[in-house]
C-alpha cells in the first residue's frame, strides 16, 4: 500500500517528524520561521520541501507549491507565550494565536489526521476552547498530557497532545517503555574537559546548590546541578531518575568525581540529544552550541510522537478505507487530559 504522507508546521529541527518517520510516515514538507531550524530539518529530510517563513493567518498550503494529498499534519505552535517558565513576562498574543495558523492547511488539504503539540499552558489560553471547537468540525478529537519518560526517554517532559482523526475518536495513548535515567545520557569521563569543582570559578549560588547535593548524597557521588526556572528540590538532582525538563538554555551542570577529585562541567549537546530521545542518525550540526541547545529545548521527543502516530494509523493500516471516508465528520471534543 502507499505510504502515508505528512507535513510538519513549526517544525523546528525535526523532532516530531523523526518520530513520525519512525512510525512509517513519509514527511514531504515542513515550515519554520527560524533559518537554523529549517536548515537542520532539511539536513534530516533532504527530500522534503522545507520552507523558511513565519506563519500567520494568511499563510496556507500554497507555500509548498502543489504538495498534493496529505494524510497527516503535525504542528507544534509557538509555546513560549503559553509556558509558565516565562513567569510574569508579558505575553505576545500573536504568538499565543499561532495554533490558529494550522487551520488554512486543515481546510485546504483535509488531512486524515492532525496532531498538535504544546505545553500544558495552552489550555489556559483564552482561544483554546474556540480552536478545539473549530477542529471538532473536521475531526474526532482527544487531548492528552504525555510524559516523555513514559516512552523510553530519559527526561521528565510533560506536553499536551491534541490528536484528531476524521473517521474515529483516537485511542488513548499509553506509555509502555521502561524508564531510563539521567546517568544513561552521559558521555564517557574522558570525552569532555571538566574544571575543578572547588577551584573558585563557580558562582556562589551554584556552589550552594552543589553543597546541598553533596550533603544529601555524600562525597564521591555524581549528580546534576539545575540552573534556571523555579526549582523546589534544592537546585540539584540525582542521576538515578530521568532528567528534568530541558529548556532552550543550558540548564544542567554535572558534578562528577574523578579519581577522588570533584569536577564540574555543563552537559553537552551529545548528552542532551540522548535526553530528548533523538536517534543516532539524526543530524544536529547547524549554528552555535547555543543554537543547538535551543533547537533541542524547543523540540519534541521523537519516541513520543512515534507512539502517537503509530496509534493513529494502526487501524487504518489494517483496513481499506471507503472513498467517502475523507468527508467531514462533525467530531466530538474530548478535553480529558
Amino acid at each position: 500500500m502507499n505510504k502515508y504522507r505528512g507535513i510538519d508546521l513549526f517544525c523546528g529541527g525535526g523532532g516530531s517528524s523523526l518520530g513520525a518517520r519512525a512510525a512509517g510516515i513519509e514527511m514531504v514538507a515542513a515550515v519554520d520561521g527560524w533559518d537554523i531550524a529549517a536548515s537542520t530539518y532539511r539536513d534530516n529530510f533532504p527530500d522534503a520541501k522545507v520552507v523558511n517563513t513565519i506563519l500567520d493567518d494568511r499563510t496556507g498550503p500554497e507555500i509548498f507549491e502543489g504538495i498534493g494529498k496529505i494524510d497527516l499534519l503535525i504542528a507544534s505552535p509557538e509555546c513560549t507565550h503559553h509556558s509558565i517558565a516565562r513567569g510574569a513576562k508579558p505575553r505576545d498574543e500573536n504568538s499565543r494565536r499561532s495554533g490558529w495558523f494550522v487551520m488554512p492547511f486543515v481546510r485546504e488539504l483535509e488531512p486524515r489526521w492532525v496532531v498538535l503539540e504544546n505545553v500544558s499552558g495552552m489550555k489556559r489560553w483564552d482561544g483554546f476552547q474556540e480552536l478545539m471547537e473549530e477542529l471538532s468540525l473536521h475531526y474526532h478529537l482527544r487531548t492528552q498530557m504525555l510524559d516523555a519518560a513514559d516512552f523510553g526517554v530519559p527526561q521528565t517532559r510533560k506536553r499536551l497532545f491534541i490528536m484528531g482523526d476524521r473517521l474515529r475518536k483516537p485511542a488513548k495513548i499509553a506509555g509502555a517503555a521502561d524508564g531510563l535515567t539521567a546517568v544513561e545520557i552521559l558521555d564517557d569521563v574522558s570525552e569532555w574537559r571538566a574544571k575543578d569543582l572547588f577551584g573558585g570559578r563557580l558562582a556562589e549560588n551554584t556552589m550552594a546548590r552543589v553543597a546541598r547535593g553533596i550533603k544529601e548524597l555524600g562525597e564521591q557521588q555524581d549528580f546534576l546541578v539545575v540552573y534556571y526556572g523555579s526549582d523546589r528540590a534544592g537546585g540539584w538532582q540525582a542521576l538515578d531518575r530521568p532528567l528534568r525538563t530541558l529548556t532552550t538554555v543550558d540548564r544542567f551542570g554535572l558534578v562528577r568525581w574523578v579519581d577522588g577529585v570533584a569536577t564540574f562541567r555543563m552537559l553537552q549537546v551529545s548528552e542532551l540529544r540522548r535526553a530528548m530521545g533523538y536517534p543516532d542518525e539524526a543530524v544536529l550540526d547547524r549554528g552555535s552550541r547555543r543554537d543547538r541547545v535551543k533547537l533541542l529545548g524547543n523540540g519534541v521527543c521523537p519516541p513520543v510522537m512515534q507512539a502517537v502516530v503509530e496509534s493513529l494509523v494502526r487501524e487504518a493500516v489494517a483496513a481499506v478505507e471507503q472513498p467517502s471516508s475523507r468527508a467531514k465528520t462533525g467530531g466530538r471534543v474530548d478535553l480529558a487530559a
